[in-house]
Order: C-alpha cells, then sequence, then structure tokens
C-alpha cells in the first residue's frame, strides 16, 4: 500500500538503525514517501552507542529498497541556524515537506546533582529550541493544501517521575506545546499531535533494568522502534485527518510505581 505516494518526509535523529528515527524511515517508505533525514552520528557517539563506520550509507541502502528518493544530512541541532538549513536543503533537495517528524532528542541521563548550566541549556536548545525553529521554518515553506503533518516525540514524564531533569523540561515542553501548535496551525490544513513510545528497545540494556522494565511490561516484551513507527504512520496518513493535538502514550501497557 503506496498510502503517502507524492508525499515528502523529513524526519530528524535518524542516525542509526536500531533507533525509532530509522523505524520511522522505513515504514514511511514503504508507504510510499520520499525521505530527507537528519541525523548527528557525533551524538550516538558520546552515548557509546556502537555504530557502524558507514551506518549512513546503510541506512540510505536499506530504504532504498522502497523505490523512492531518500537525502541525508548530517547536522548540529545546538547550533541556531542548523534547523533552517534542514528545512532549507530538504526543499532544494525534493521540492517541499509535506510530513516534519521531530524525532531527534539530547539526553546525557544526568541527575540533578550532576546538572550544570551549560548541560541544561543543551538539553533546551536541542530539544525545545532546535523543535520550535523547525516547525517555523516548515509553516513559513508549507504549501497549504490539505494533508500537513507534525509529529513530536516526547517521554513518560507526564506519567510519572524520571530522574534525568533536564530531560524532563525539554519533553516537558514538547508535550505542552502539542495543543498550541495544533490550535494555531489548523487553518494552515497542518495537523500537529505528539507520541510517546514508552520504553523501547533501541540498545542493549543493563540487566538489572530489562529485567524492571519486563515485570512491568503486561505482554512480556519491551516496545519496538516499529511500534512507535506503526502509530506514526497512521497520524501522518489521510485516516488520521481529524486528529489533532493529541499526545499518544503508546507504552504497551507499561505499569508504573
Amino acid at each position: 500500500m503506496e498510502h503517502l505516494k507524492g508525499k515528502v518526509a523529513l524526519i530528524t535523529g535518524v542516525s542509526r538503525r536500531q533507533g525509532i528515527g530509522f523505524g520511522i524511515a522505513k515504514r514511511l517508505a514503504a508507504g510510499g514517501a520520499d525521505l530527507f533525514l537528519h541525523s548527528y552520528a557525533p551524538y550516538d557517539e558520546m552515548m557509546e552507542v556502537n555504530l557502524e563506520k558507514n551506518e549512513a550509507v546503510l541506512i540510505r541502502k536499506e530504504l532504498s529498497k522502497y523505490s523512492v528518493t531518500v537525502k541525508q544530512q548530517e547536522a548540529d541541532f545546538m547550533e541556531a541556524e542548523s534547523p533552517g538549513i534542514v528545512i532549507q536543503d530538504a526543499i532544494q533537495a525534493l521540492g517541499k515537506i509535506d510530513i516534519l517528524i521531530i524525532n531527534h532528542t539530547h539526553d546525557t541521563l544526568k541527575t540533578l546533582e550532576q546538572l550544570d548550566a551549560r548541560e541544561i541549556d543543551r538539553h533546551l536548545s536541542v530539544n525545545v529550541r532546535a523543535s520550535l525553529l523547525l516547525i517555523q521554518k516548515f509553516v513559513k515553506h508549507y504549501h497549504g493544501n490539505p494533508g500537513g503533518r507534525i509529529i513530536l516525540l516526547t517521554s513518560g514524564q507526564h506519567l510519572g517521575p524520571m530522574p534525568h531533569l533536564a530531560y524532563v523540561a525539554s519533553k516537558g515542553a514538547l508535550h505542552d506545546l502539542t495543543w498550541s501548535l495544533a490550535d494555531s496551525l489548523a487553518e494552515k490544513n497542518i495537523t500537529v499531535n505528539t507520541v510517546n513510545p514508552g520504553p523501547t528497545r533501541t540498545y542493549v540494556p543493563d540487566p538489572e533494568i530489562d529485567r524492571e522494565v519486563l515485570r512491568r511490561m503486561p505482554f512480556g516484551r519491551w516496545g519496538t522502534p516499529d511500534d512507535a513507527a506503526r502509530l506514526i504512520d497512521w497520524l501522518v496518513s489521510e485516516e488520521a485527518a481529524w486528529i489533532t493535538g493529541q499526545v499518544i502514550d503508546s507504552e504497551g501497557g507499561f505499569r508504573r510505581g
């Protein structure tokens, strides 16, 4: 089913094949959408995530199996001009953007005692400022036809406590922006929704964490990138044209507490 044929999607945070961003890219490519992918490999390297040396090439090679156009660009969203450059380059490469999926994130897993001003600013700059600038530039260049889509990804900070407070603050901001963005962009034929994918196995977890997460999962497994991708694939389709301003928790019944 090529339900996204003729659409162009910009997806941020697609640096590795184990990630949610790549899962989303595969689903949208299977639906016929052409893709412009943002990545920033130094973040994954900083977080000690194992990457193939030619990971970007492997990403494009696998997505090319779907016979869609795939472009990819590295950008550091700590640089204030980067979001605008990414939007402009995507339009120049593919002619337009119909779908904007803001999947990138910054989280160094630091607790309150470990934070300093620079680390707080980095979380807010990458997760909040860059997201707003991406949306601003996307809306500025949007063609105005029905079918515009913005998808934000957040975490479960609204459902229970989390220890990484700078990350919580930045993801909470995206959560609270959802309704206001949806209201202001409806007249431009753009829907705005946010997805909380819950615990997702994008890496090999510490054995103790793995056991604790599995204990709380009614289905006895972690979420997969494709679990989030299936929901997002539907939200960007015409079937979801009447859904906007929603924060959707897609966590497989994850039990908190």
